[in-house]
């Protein structure tokens, strides 16, 4: 414990066992071999060939669902960034047309399932299929984190009999050229953090440099947006600090010292504050001022109100909720999700988006962030339900407020099943909400933000599918952040051989 903290509350205690921790010296030391202008010349040209073939489609008298089945694989491949026009090209001239249909994922399903139980073979083929199945099953498709679906589907689609060799190729050289450019983000915010010195001074928080890169390539993944990734982890660092605080390390008056000098906003009110509190307070304001010094310099918008109305309502919905801990307080669902979707962070975190991916931001839309959008708050709520999912028990173990599942069960007299059915009927009914009105033409939002919005709540649903991200040891998590950022996919073609065109 921090000698200069005083107690006038218990503390509660905190299990937290991090993810991936690497060293300094061992990040800057990663070393990508698709770095260079050897596999760049490559990509160009398979890029180039690609672009021709979606050409010839868009011209040809294929089936619409060949047609259709290739713009899917650019998608779960990973690649459609690159061709956005020819895609459009291609879907206006099917638009009025419908492509075949097929079984239902239940028979799909069901026929495997049973095929397996009584022993029957199972070719190569129909392993493809039973392993899309129960992908499928696992979470919808528009549900999945971008870049985790696509190094699985790169898996899944070199074993098909059909897989277009030159399509198949450009996914795997874009996956590892890309992976290269999250290495480097990785380096530059790895030297950020050792600059900090915030890892030795506040030793009780997590050191999550690593996932938090992981959520902000969840985020956005395209290599032109290095930017936006390196700003927004450094913004995450500190919601990991600051949760730390509030939700394990600092007792009741502590917080309330903390979130009034946050409302402040002025270094002159570090002066009350426990000294380590005053290194995170530091850290934070200059960080949140230089984000706003950024974007003032690239869009000419002065933000910093901004920021700082979007750190404040987070410290004051963290405050509440310590408030409720140690008032032994039990909310009701409604009571406990009006300050939820605020303290998951999400609006903190797609305030700081806003004004780092968008070139050119209307009245409206500045004015909108007063109570937060719909957009956000949508978002923001089905990030708050699968954390809820995903923490609740360990949470509620180590000492916490009662989360969505256990406020329902409490207000309504149901089972725990019962109210995490009920939580994924809400979060199935948010979802409707947001794909329905993402691409409105009259928008106050670009798609790019709207995207990034998105991929939040889909990000939010694999890394708390099996458990806690976080805090909590788990395998998946851990391959699955060493597969986006640290493993290549192997390449089995030599740089200088020939295109094979199919």
């Amino acid at each position: 414990a921090d000698p200069t903290c005083s107690f006038h509350q218990q503390k509660r205690v905190t299990k937290y066992i991090v993810l991936i921790s690497l060293k300094f010296q061992y990040i800057q030391s990663v070393n990508n071999n698709y770095v260079g202008d050897k596999y760049m010349e490559r990509f160009d040209k398979v890029k180039k060939e690609m672009k021709k073939n979606l050409m010839m489609v868009e011209r040809s008298i294929q089936e619409l669902d060949v047609k259709l089945e290739l713009i899917d694989n650019l998608q779960r491949l990973g690649v459609s960034y690159h061709f956005n026009d020819e895609i459009m090209q291609i879907l206006k001239s099917v638009h009025d047309q419908n492509a075949a249909t097929a079984d239902s994922l239940y028979s799909t399903a069901l026929k495997f399932r049973l095929f397996r139980q009584h022993g029957f073979h199972i070719s190569q083929e129909r392993n493809i299929m039973m392993e899309l199945v129960v992908h499928a099953l696992e979470l919808p498709r528009h549900w999945m984190m971008p870049r985790l679906e696509t190094r699985w589907y790169i898996s899944i689609y070199e074993r098909m009999p059909n897989a277009n060799p030159l399509l198949l190729e450009l996914a795997k050289l874009d996956f590892n050229i890309v992976q290269a450019t999250h290495q480097q983000d990785l380096k530059i915010l790895s030297r950020w953090w050792k600059s900090t010195c915030l890892a030795e001074k506040l030793s009780f928080s997590r050191d999550r440099l690593v996932g938090n890169l992981f959520w902000a390539v969840g985020t956005i993944f395209e290599p032109q947006h290095s930017y936006f990734r390196i700003l927004i982890t450094k913004v995450i660092v500190f919601i990991a600090i600051v949760d730390d605080i509030y939700d394990v390390y600092g007792t009741l008056d502590d917080l309330e010292l903390f979130t009034h000098a946050i409302q402040r906003w002025d270094t002159k009110a570090m002066e009350d504050l426990p000294d380590y509190m005053k290194v995170c307070y530091l850290a934070l304001i200059n960080t949140t001022n230089k984000v706003a010094y950024e974007v003032l310099k690239k869009h000419d918008i002065t933000v910093l109100p901004y920021l700082t109305k979007s750190w404040t309502d987070l410290c004051k919905s963290y405050l509440q909720e310590a408030r409720w801990y140690y008032n032994g307080y039990k909310p009701s669902l409604e009571e406990y999700m009006d300050n939820g979707w605020i303290s998951i962070a999400v609006p903190m975190v797609l305030v700081h988006a806003l004004f780092l991916v968008t070139n050119q931001i209307t009245k409206e839309a500045l004015d909108s962030l007063t109570n937060y959008p719909d957009i956000i708050r949508w978002s923001a709520t089905i990030f708050r339900f699968n954390d809820d999912f995903g923490t609740s028990s360990d949470e509620l173990r180590r000492g916490d407020v009662p989360k969505s599942i256990q406020c329902y069960m409490n207000e309504k007299g149901v089972s725990e099943e019962e109210a995490r059915e009920h939580i994924r009927f809400l979060i199935k009914e948010i979802w409707e909400l947001m794909n329905s009105s993402a691409h409105k033409e009259n928008s106050l939002f670009s798609e790019t933000f709207i995207e990034i919005a998105k991929n939040i709540a889909r990000t939010a649903h694999c890394m708390y599918l099996k458990g806690d991200s976080h805090g909590i040891q788990n395998t998946d998590i851990k391959s699955s952040i060493s597969n986006i950022l640290f493993h290549p996919i192997t390449m089995e073609y030599i740089p200088n051989v020939p295109l094979l065109l199919k």
